[in-house]
């Protein structure tokens, strides 16, 4: 049931697929953070995974993710060992592009840094906001 390979992970996955253009940043999160927590990578039969159709979805919508969200993400992609440079780099792109750090809560900011250097995902303009 749990790890990477997980049946009833893979079976979820397979049905959130054609549902994924409906899902919010909450959803997408939810998604990728429950995978995360259970270890499980799906893999589809087109090669890609679950997470890579996630970031897929989520870069044009990041505009509207939360801090929390942001978060969520990032942190689900590092744990699941399916960092996704696209995504960091469009996170970054949208953190950076904020006024004001100040909407983020520390931890929020801290899951996102330690996400970003434990998947090797450098980006020196977000590190020096």
């Amino acid at each position: 049931l749990i790890g990477r390979e997980g049946a009833a992970f893979r079976s979820i996955a397979g049905a959130s697929l054609p549902k994924l253009p409906k899902f919010a940043a909450q959803h997408l999160c939810n998604l990728a953070y429950a995978n995360a927590i259970a270890g499980c990578v799906p893999k589809f039969e087109d090669g890609s995974t679950l997470f890579d159709r996630i970031a897929e979805k989520s870069i044009p919508l990041l505009g509207t993710f939360q801090p929390r969200e942001l978060s969520n993400l990032t942190w689900s992609f590092e744990r699941a060992g399916a960092s996704n440079s696209g995504l960091f780099a469009k996170v970054a792109d949208r953190i950076v592009s904020l006024d004001r750090l100040g909407e983020f809560k520390p931890l929020e900011l801290t899951n996102i840094l330690s996400a970003f250097a434990n998947a090797g995902e450098s980006n020196p303009i977000l590190f020096e906001k």
